[in-house]
C-alpha cells in the first residue's frame, strides 16, 4: 500500500477512535467535553490532539454530524421498509425508528436536541444531516398528496405572517407542499421530539409507566393532525 494511503488510513483510525472516546464522554459527563479529558484517556499529549480536531467544537461538530446522520439514516431505513401506499404506516415506522434511536443513544441525542451546549454555535456543516429526519415526513407527506389520499388543510386560518415565513421554507425544503400542510407536518415532528424528549429526560417516568404506549397513542393523534389516512 502507498505511504500516503497508509497515512490516510492510520488518521482515519484515530479520528474514529477519537469520536469513540468523546462519545463515551458524553455519555459520564454531558456535552461538557475537553479535549484534554479525551486525550489523557488515549494516552496522548493534548497537543497531538489538535492535529486532528483543532478545537473542542470542531470535535463536537463532528460527533453532531455523525450522531444526525445516523438518526436520520435509522429513520429512512424504517420509511423505506414501510408500505409505500400506507402514509400512516410509514409515519409510525419512521416515528418508532426515531425513538429506538434515542433510547439506544441517549447521550447522542441530547446532544442534538438537549439543552444548547455553552459558546458552541453549529456550523452549516450540520444543517444538511438535521434535515434527514424531517425530510422523511415531509417525503410521506408530498407522496399521499400526490396519490391523493391526502388533502391539504384550508389555509385560512394561518395568519399571514406565518403564511410567508412557511411558504419560504416550502419553497426552499418542500417545493409544491402547501403552506398549511407544511405547519401540520411541523407541529407532528416537534411534538414528535418533545415526546421523545420528555420520556429520555424522565418528564414522565412516573406519570406514564407505559411508555411504549403512550408514545403509539400519540403518535396516532399527530398522524390524524397531520391527515394522514387510517
Amino acid at each position: 500500500m502507498p505511504a500516503p494511503s497508509i497515512r490516510a488510513r492510520v488518521r482515519a483510525e484515530m479520528l474514529d477512535e477519537i469520536k469513540a472516546v468523546a462519545r463515551r464522554h458524553l455519555a459520564t459527563d454531558g456535552a461538557n467535553l475537553s479535549l484534554r479529558a479525551v486525550a489523557r484517556d488515549m494516552g496522548m499529549v493534548s497537543s497531538a490532539l489538535y492535529r486532528y480536531f483543532p478545537s473542542r467544537d470542531d470535535l463536537l461538530t463532528a460527533l453532531i454530524v455523525e450522531a444526525y446522520d445516523a438518526l436520520g439514516a435509522a429513520v429512512e431505513a424504517a420509511d423505506a421498509g414501510a408500505d409505500r401506499l400506507d402514509p400512516r404506516g410509514r409515519w409510525h415506522a419512521a416515528c418508532r425508528a426515531a425513538r429506538d434511536w434515542a433510547l439506544a443513544r441517549p447521550a447522542e441525542y441530547a446532544l442534538l436536541y438537549g439543552s444548547p451546549v455553552p459558546g458552541y454555535a453549529a456550523p452549516a456543516d450540520t444543517l444538511g444531516p438535521a434535515m434527514r429526519p424531517p425530510a422523511v415526513l415531509v417525503g410521506i407527506v408530498r407522496d399521499g398528496l400526490a396519490a391523493g389520499r391526502i388533502a391539504a388543510p384550508d389555509p385560512g386560518g394561518l395568519p399571514e405572517p406565518l403564511r410567508a415565513d412557511l411558504a419560504e421554507i416550502a419553497a426552499a425544503l418542500a417545493p409544491g407542499l402547501p403552506e398549511a400542510l407544511l405547519a401540520r407536518c411541523m407541529a407532528g415532528w416537534t411534538q414528535l421530539f418533545g415526546l421523545i424528549s420528555f420520556e429520555l429526560f424522565g418528564r414522565i417516568d412516573r406519570t406514564l409507566p407505559h411508555r411504549a404506549e403512550y408514545f403509539a397513542h400519540q403518535t396516532d393523534l399527530m398522524a390524524d393532525l397531520i391527515g394522514l389516512p387510517r
